[in-house]
């Protein structure tokens, strides 16, 4: 017999203050099994071109007290990271010859220290000069570590003028970077709001000395989904799982923040995955089903509504994020043609995202690209919501073939027809 919805209501709410006891106790134990990792402990600098080394040796000191005192209670951080206002805006004085000596030095610089470093957009707006897109694509075919990206869309609307200049980036880097991975370190991106931890999509827009926490939980979603096939009862199972942890992880932020002068700014609760620290196993144990089949949007969204339920303070685009070719389970079910440009689009209009990390065959035309992007700024601008769109075309390969990539964040797979 079905309970009335009054007695539903009090069954899931005894059922979550039961699973928010369980986390507690889980949580003091010494290494919990769904305890997250740390992805990235971003700080955001406004930089100074003439005083930019001394900004950047304060913010690694204050990011590896940071990563001390979150691995001190427990946690694993994986990387540390340093995000900048968009770059044109501390190069526009500069020739084209001095702002790449700058930003090989500043590459150089990064690798030695050994942080990641988003130099922010090219392009915030539609009016901008797109030949910054251009220096942005020779800037990232000559570096190791910098990232960067270029706005499509706003409040303002789709910029059709910096969705051409981005297909143009994608291009170059497609064919100037070994085994056209250059793209991995460039995304176009809309609505993303500044101070996200997570690349290439970071970027500064205020004031600087903040910083933001990036998590890789897809662990934590797993486990919550693992204990029900319920999807009421998985969405405030994993509330109330993952809300333990970001509690606490907000708890050291606070006092990292109070005890160095660097202004906290939010987590993003996106779970991030890494190769076989699946989001797509999570969501495929869950359905009973690979990606792709039907229950595959309901999934993204439950999990979605649960991150952007919990009570911190967050950052970024905190919504499940589908990176094809960084995550074991769904690059496989890309290759087995089971995940398309169309179903992924779907599912970021109830999650987070957008495209993230996609092959396409090496004779993509710019025009193509640019229909891509266009269709990811469309839904974004229309719900207004933070997409993304990193898009990996692969000189000489066509469809069928499959990628080459020797990235240790990158999972190979095999390439698609175009739509």
């Amino acid at each position: 017999m079905r309970a009335p919805n009054k007695s539903r209501a009090v069954i899931a709410l005894l059922f979550s203050l039961l699973l928010v006891a369980a986390a507690g106790k889980a949580q003091s134990a010494s290494e919990p099994a769904s305890r997250p990792k740390i992805r990235a402990i971003t700080a955001l600098v406004r930089l100074d071109r003439a005083h930019y080394k001394d900004q950047i040796q304060d913010a690694l000191t204050f990011l590896r007290q940071a990563k001390a005192a979150y691995e001190k209670i427990g946690y694993e951080v994986q990387t540390i990271r340093i995000t900048t206002q968009p770059f044109p805006e501390y190069t526009r004085d500069m020739s084209e010859e001095q702002t790449l000596a700058f930003f090989r030095d500043y590459d150089a610089l990064a690798v030695k220290e050994g942080f990641d470093a988003s130099i922010g957009p090219a392009m915030m707006k539609d009016t901008d000069d797109p030949r910054e897109a251009d220096l942005l694509g020779k800037i990232l075919a000559n570096a190791k570590t910098l990232e960067g990206s270029i706005f499509i869309g706003g409040e303002d609307g789709i910029h059709w003028k910096s969705i051409r200049a981005a297909a143009g980036v994608m291009k170059y880097l497609e064919a100037n970077t070994l085994h056209s991975q250059g793209n991995f370190n460039f995304t176009t991106s809309s609505f993303v709001p500044d101070g996200t931890p997570f690349y290439p999509a970071s970027y500064l827009a205020s004031e600087g000395k903040r910083f933001a926490i990036g998590l890789q939980s897809a662990n934590v979603v797993a486990d919550a989904l693992a204990s029900t096939k319920s999807p009421e009862l998985a969405e405030e199972h994993l509330k109330a799982s993952l809300t333990i942890y970001a509690q606490q992880v907000e708890k050291t932020a606070n006092e990292i923040s109070r005890s160095s002068g660097w202004k906290y700014g939010g987590i993003d609760l996106s779970p991030a995955g890494l190769k076989d620290v699946s989001i797509g196993r999570a969501i495929e144990n869950f359905l009973g089903a690979p990606m792709g089949a039907s229950g595959t949007l309901t999934a993204s969204a439950l999990i979605t509504r649960a991150l952007k339920s919990i009570p911190v303070t967050q950052a970024g685009y905190s919504g499940l994020m589908l990176p094809i070719l960084e995550d074991s389970v769904l690059s496989q079910r890309w290759t087995e043609g089971r995940l398309s440009l169309d179903a992924l689009l779907a599912y970021s209009a109830v999650c987070g995202t957008g495209l993230d990390v996609i092959p396409l065959p090496g004779d993509i035309s710019n025009d193509q690209l640019a229909k891509i992007l266009g269709d990811v700024a469309s839904l974004s601008v229309k719900w207004h919501k933070p997409l993304s769109a990193r898009l990996l075309p692969v000189a000489g390969k066509k469809a069928g073939d499959q990628t080459e990539f020797d990235d240790p964040f990158l999972v190979n797979a095999k390439i698609q027809p175009l739509p």
